[in-house]
Parts: structure tokens; C-alpha cells; sequence
């Protein structure tokens, strides 16, 4: 029987020893390991979607049974995700022509759209999968993967370099399958056995996993029993406020019988009334019949509740009053403070992800000559923060610095150039060609260069 060499440590990470292949045991433990963690990723993306845990507890025999979702994970999840990347990080090279076959490269894999949905993936599960491959023109093409059938092997070093990237799915007969990929070869497999053998053109294990911390935690993750409890809270409080909303009528040691047949008119009694005319007459009362109020309680909690949430989950709630008197300022860059560090610690951890990405991407040449195969050392990657920004507020920054820094940090800091190094480009053509018209219309220019019947210099 073969031994299982695998293990699973701190952060569900995936581990095998250094230069030894995955056995069909070992594999077959990591693809049950990442199935019990699936289960856990579909619970969370069912939250994201608003199914939450109330939507499927048992009815209530008696009374009202509203069950209400309060979907905070998909507005924390949303909010997160357009501050880290509403505005697309740029990729950048020094170079002028390898940067312009990145950024060729970038469009044509739609790059931006494809790392939002990372992102995103990232928040709900905790991380997320890229992974390279050649289409049928061998042109290299990337793509993002679930957690939930894919997963990343580890080797045992201190570094953890990447081992193997594994896929699974059932095909149409209900059979597991999928593929392994080394840093050199593939293989396919079937069930129980490996079924095909094919070249791993890169050299490398062509995927890299992304994720905002070592711990692998969605942006909820640390909020959900809040989350849960906030849906039956306000259920909770739904239930009240239809049960008390028929207010009964009392009337007591009153006397409505007009007819002598010793019932009240039959126009005056409905199920919401408590009649009896037995009572003393001269304490007679006539009112509606007064309900606990516990709404004062109800909504201290429920104001409780959503303040942890947001600030256990660190993400800002935007739409909170304490943002209204603070739209610009110290004050408000201190109310975003938990959520600018939290993303700042999400942007080292994808930046190292997108490195070893773009060496994947380079190493076969499609992309970048072979010459530049190395220049993934090379990239430089700008990220900035999704936030009503003052334009003139950055163009006042990038003037202050004229001199001090280059023009392309300068152009960086302008939140609509996507590309400065295309821009410097357009700048330096206009300067041509303003200087060439100066060139010819000027009172210098001789009176053959100057357009026919302008001699003067006088060019209408």
C-alpha cells in the first residue's frame, strides 16, 4: 500500500516533500481535504449571495415567521474589493517596447477584469487560483480558478516553492477526474489512476495562488456568527411588529346589546375585540389593549450588532452618518485607516503573486522575446486605492513635485492615466509637433518653407 507523504498545515496549506511526485494515495487525500474545505467556501459564497443559515431553519408552528437577510457579506465583500481594485493596479516595464508588448498582452487577457474576480474570490474564500496556459493558436493565456475544485501543492522547504497545481471536476459519466501540473509535465487522471503524460512547456508550475493573508480568511470569516445572529434579530423583530400590528379593542362593563337578544350587534364585534359587559358599569373602559415595547432593546442591539461587524471586519461603513460631516480631511483617512492597512497587506501578498505569475507568463516567449525572459525582476506594479479623490487636489501634488521626481511618478500619481508611459509618449509627440509649427509658421522660417501665399509670415 502507498504511504501518504502529504500533509495539511496552519492556513489549510498543502504540503509534499521536495522533488517526489504525488502519489494517487496522496492525491486522492488532498482532493478529500479540499473537498471538507469546499464545503466551507460554498457557505461562504452562499452568504455572499444573501442564503443565509435563517433562509433554511423550520418554520414556526405558531405566529408570524418572517426570516430576514441583512447581505452585509456581499456589501463588505463589494466595498473591499472596489477599494483594492475599482481603480486597476498598473503593470508596468521601464523599457519602452517590452512595456508596450505587456500592455498588448494585459488587453488581450482582459488582465484587470480577470484580477477584480481574483480579488473578489479572494475575499470570499480566503484565496483564489490563476493559472497559465497555451491556447489553440499557442498563444499564453491566463484564467482564474475556484478554490472549491482546484488547489495548490507546496513543497517542504522553508521557501514553499510551488510542487503541483491540481484540477478536479466529474465528467458526464459521474467519474472524478483532472490533472496534475509539475514544473515539466502533466498528467491526467481518472478515478483512482493517472490515465496520460503531456510536456509542461513553462518549466514551471503554471499557477499561483492569491490571498490576503497567511491565514487564508475571507473578509467575513471573523463576522459571521455576528452576521447570523443580526439575521435573527431582526427576523425576530419583523415577527413582533406583525403580531402587535392588529391592535385588540377592550370594551368592558359596556353594554352594546340594542336588540334585546343579548348579543352585541354583529357590525361592532370582529375577531379583534374583547367584549364583556358584565363588568361594573361605572368603571366601564373602552381602549386598545397595549403591547410590550421592547423596541428600544430591539434596536440597541441591532445597532451593536452592525457596529461590530464593521469594525471587527475592518471594512468602512460608508454609508454611516459619522462619513457625512467628514468628506475630506485627517478624520476621514483615520476612519479608513483598519481597511487602508488590511488592503495594504493584501497588496505585498499579491504583488509577490503577480511576479510569479508574469515569470510563468514570460518564460515561453510568446509574450516577451526570449531575451527578456527575465524581466518579470523588472516589473513595477501601482496600486491605488478606490477613493473619491480630488482631482485638483492630485494635479496640486504632481506640481509641487515637478523637479523632485521623475515624470512618470508624476504621471502615476494622476488617478485617470493608466499607462504613463504612453502618456510621457503623447507629451513628447506634442512637443514635436508644436515645436515643427513653430518651425514653420515662425518669422524665422524661410519664405519656401511657408505655406503658399504667406510670405509675411502670416499664415491664416
Amino acid at each position: 500500500m502507498e504511504e501518504n507523504k502529504g500533509q495539511v498545515v496552519e492556513g489549510n496549506v498543502f504540503i509534499h516533500p521536495k522533488d517526489k511526485e504525488l502519489t494517487m494515495s496522496d492525491l486522492l487525500k488532498f482532493i478529500g481535504k479540499n473537498k471538507n474545505l469546499a464545503d466551507e467556501y460554498r457557505h461562504n459564497l452562499k452568504m455572499y449571495k444573501g442564503n443565509h443559515d435563517i433562509l433554511n431553519k423550520q418554520p414556526r408552528q405558531f405566529g408570524p415567521d418572517n426570516k430576514l437577510v441583512a447581505n452585509l457579506p456581499h456589501y463588505i465583500v463589494d466595498t473591499y474589493n472596489g477599494f483594492f481594485t475599482g481603480i486597476p493596479p498598473k503593470v508596468t516595464l521601464d523599457d519602452k517596447e517590452t512595456n508596450t508588448l505587456l500592455q498588448e498582452w494585459n488587453d488581450e487577457n482582459s488582465l484587470q477584469d480577470k484580477l477584480s474576480e481574483i480579488s473578489k474570490q479572494a475575499d470570499i474564500f480566503g484565496r483564489s487560483l490563476a493559472f497559465v496556459y497555451q491556447d489553440e493558436d499557442s498563444q499564453t493565456r491566463i484564467a482564474y480558478s475556484s478554490p472549491i475544485d482546484s488547489f495548490m501543492v507546496y513543497d517542504d522547504t522553508v521557501s514553499r516553492q510551488p510542487l503541483a497545481f491540481v484540477r478536479y471536476w466529474k465528467n458526464t459519466d459521474g467519474i472524478q477526474v483532472g490533472m496534475v501540473y509539475y514544473a515539466t509535465k502533466i498528467f491526467s487522471f481518472e478515478g483512482s489512476k493517472f490515465v496520460d503524460e503531456t510536456t509542461n512547456p513553462y518549466g514551471l508550475v503554471p499557477a499561483v495562488e492569491f490571498y490576503g493573508n497567511e491565514e487564508r480568511q475571507g473578509v467575513f470569516d471573523n463576522v459571521k456568527t455576528l452576521i447570523d445572529e443580526l439575521d435573527r434579530v431582526l427576523s425576530q423583530k419583523a415577527n413582533q411588529v406583525e403580531y402587535f400590528d392588529n391592535a385588540y379593542l377592550k370594551i368592558l362593563g359596556v353594554d352594546l346589546d340594542q336588540d334585546g337578544d343579548g348579543k352585541p350587534d354583529a357590525d361592532l364585534i370582529g375577531n379583534q375585540m374583547i367584549y364583556s359587559p358584565d363588568a361594573d358599569a361605572t368603571n366601564a373602559t373602552v381602549d386598545f389593549i397595549s403591547k410590550p415595547d421592547g423596541d428600544n432593546m430591539q434596536e440597541h442591539i441591532i445597532d451593536r450588532l452592525i457596529s461590530m461587524i464593521y469594525q471587527i471586519s475592518m471594512v468602512a461603513n460608508l454609508n454611516d452618518e459619522a462619513f457625512a460631516g467628514n468628506s475630506s480631511g485627517v478624520a476621514l483617512q483615520y476612519k479608513l485607516l483598519p481597511m487602508r492597512n488590511m488592503a495594504s497587506n493584501k497588496e505585498r501578498k499579491f504583488q509577490q503573486a503577480l511576479r510569479r505569475l508574469y515569470r510563468i507568463v514570460f518564460s515561453v516567449g510568446t509574450v516577451l522575446p526570449d531575451v527578456h525572459s527575465e524581466d518579470w525582476r523588472e516589473l513595477k506594479f501601482t496600486f491605488k486605492r478606490n477613493l473619491p479623490d480630488d482631482i485638483s487636489n492630485d494635479a496640486d501634488i504632481a506640481q509641487k513635485l515637478q523637479g523632485m521626481v521623475s515624470q512618470e511618478t508624476l504621471l502615476s500619481i494622476l488617478p485617470f492615466v493608466n499607462d504613463p508611459q504612453e502618456e510621457i509618449k503623447r507629451i513628447n509627440k506634442e512637443k514635436q509637433e508644436n515645436m515643427q509649427q513653430a518651425l514653420k509658421y515662425g518669422p524665422a522660417a524661410l519664405d519656401q518653407d511657408k505655406p503658399d501665399g504667406d510670405e509675411d509670415g502670416d499664415a491664416e
